[in-house]
């Protein structure tokens, strides 16, 4: 199991914990990648090639569950659990 606790979420209520959402993948230049819970709910920071999200086999993970949902002053932030 990996855990990302990066991603933000700028409002509440859009997920809740136990939800399993859609991960899509974006790439910036430099081969660092960010994440998406959709639709659209929150992103991740940015994260370089070692630490892609991909299975064993190669494959980009596509679901993520939420595991916890942390509000600060700057926002809500969401801790997501993937399966490897």
């Amino acid at each position: 199991m990996r855990t990302i606790d990066t991603f933000k979420m700028e409002r509440p209520g859009l997920v809740q914990v136990g939800d399993v959402c859609d991960i899509r993948e974006g790439l910036l230049p430099n081969s660092v990648f960010y994440y998406v819970v959709e639709p659209a709910v929150a992103m991740s920071g940015n994260l370089p090639l070692s630490e892609r999200l991909v299975d064993k086999a190669g494959n980009v993970i596509a679901k993520g569950k939420i595991a916890d949902i942390k509000e600060t002053d700057r926002g809500y932030y969401l801790t997501v659990e993937f399966e490897d």
